[in-house]
């Protein structure tokens, strides 16, 4: 081979390494039959409760998973730092420019900007839908202890929704289910730590003491997955929708912005605080990949598979 055929060649292996590197990463695609060991995802959502309530108050369970488990405390929700948005962002795989989902005045029929893409169930696809599509099989449940939540789901989409009135009783309320009916995705949603920042301020005693009583809750719920003799085969994700400011929130601040984020089960690296980014959204692109379904072109979130073996 003459040296200008040596040289052509080299050019054409040089312009396809370039190539390959200049290409956009290629989607991560959901595992085909999801992670092996797992038949259960139960999400925890804490309202209010910010990354320094849990450094800063004695929760021993919460202390439990983040060792058996992996967990980020720089984890973000979206703007603005209010309820809907957020709780709405963490079902919908996406953040308000995309769901519509702006402020806690938001009705499915009563918006300021429409979603990108409507759903099955009239709204923005939540995990709920995109579970109950392609594994219609499945058995699907959400507590919640604030009564306006279900507005935010497909109502079709869960086996049961049921306002819990009250963190105690939501709490009671899902484990007799998980007793009952088994069932493969959970979401449980408390509210009293976002109370007791709004009437005593973030970062006071009362405040502190109400994540005290969520990570007591948390412990319940771990007793009554492994009383239902399905803790082996479930994964617990908890995070909240938001921090706070004194005895506010909905600005833009670190402190209202960032959320724990923490992931414990069979497939999930034990001990480990990771370093990827992660946003409120990516929860529901991570159950999806633990249930192996498709997300919606729609969604955005993607699922931190740092946190996984």
């Amino acid at each position: 081979m003459s040296d200008f055929q040596n040289g052509r060649v080299l050019c054409y292996v040089v312009a396809f390494v370039l190539w390959i590197a200049c290409a956009p990463p290629t989607p991560t695609p959901a595992p085909q039959d999801g992670v092996p060991g797992v038949e259960h995802v139960v999400v925890i959502g804490v309202d209010g409760m910010s990354p320094d309530g849990i450094q800063k108050a004695e929760t021993p369970n919460l202390d439990r998973l983040m060792q058996r488990g992996a967990y980020s405390f720089q984890a973000r929700g979206v703007m603005p730092t209010s309820s809907s948005p957020n709780w709405a962002s963490m079902m919908m795989g996406a953040g308000p420019e995309q769901h519509g989902v702006t402020s806690n005045q938001w009705e499915p029929d009563k918006f300021e900007i429409a979603p990108t893409v409507v759903g099955s169930g009239g709204i923005f696809p939540t995990i709920f839908g995109v579970l109950r599509e392609q594994r219609p099989s499945a058995i699907l449940a959400c507590f919640h202890d604030w009564d306006a939540f279900a507005r935010l789901l497909e109502p079709d989409a869960p086996d049961i929704i049921q306002h819990g009135d009250g963190p105690i009783k939501t709490t009671e309320k899902a484990i007799d289910y998980f007793k009952s009916k088994r069932p493969n995705f959970t979401f449980i949603h408390l509210d009293h730590v976002d109370h007791a920042g709004h009437t005593y301020g973030h970062g006071s005693a009362e405040y502190y003491l109400s994540v005290q009583e969520a990570d007591r809750l948390v412990g319940e719920i771990v007793r009554g997955l492994e009383e239902a003799e399905i803790l082996n085969q479930s994964i617990l994700l908890v995070s909240a929708d938001h921090g706070g400011v004194g005895t506010k929130h909905g600005n833009a601040t670190t402190a209202e912005i960032e959320i724990p984020w923490i992931i414990a089960g069979p497939g999930i690296v034990s001990g480990r605080k990771l370093t990827s980014p992660i946003n409120t959204y990516d929860t529901a692109a991570t159950v999806a990949y633990i249930f192996g379904v498709k997300p919606p072109h729609a969604w955005i979130g993607r699922p931190v598979l740092e946190a996984f073996r």
